[in-house]
């Protein structure tokens, strides 16, 4: 869930932390606001007021995923690359030794 510290990451891992504070925050709010109407207005409007926190959780979370799988892509195409390599040069050992 955490990425490589660098100022991107760091930046997203910081406002994925704030969101997560808003939605508490509002859930929490709007929560005892709405208790001197009733328990189910409370618990409906709670429910509401914690969407757009939960959506930023999620997009944020999105590009946390997304920055694994571009980091991941990264080290197996140096893998593929090496090996690449090495199968070349085995070739090419196997080609002179034939001639």
């Amino acid at each position: 869930m955490r990425i490589k510290r660098s100022k991107l990451s760091s930046l997203i891992n910081f406002l994925l932390g704030a969101s997560w504070a808003l939605v508490f925050i509002s859930i929490i709010f709007t929560f005892f606001s709405y208790v001197q109407f009733s328990i189910i207005d409370a618990i409906f409007m709670s429910f509401f007021a914690g969407l757009p926190g939960i959506f930023l959780v999620l997009l944020f979370e999105y590009m946390i995923v997304g920055q694994e799988k571009l980091d991941e892509m990264k080290t197996q195409t140096k893998l593929l690359q090496e090996i690449l390599s090495l199968t070349k040069k085995e070739s090419e050992d196997i080609n002179t030794l034939d001639n």
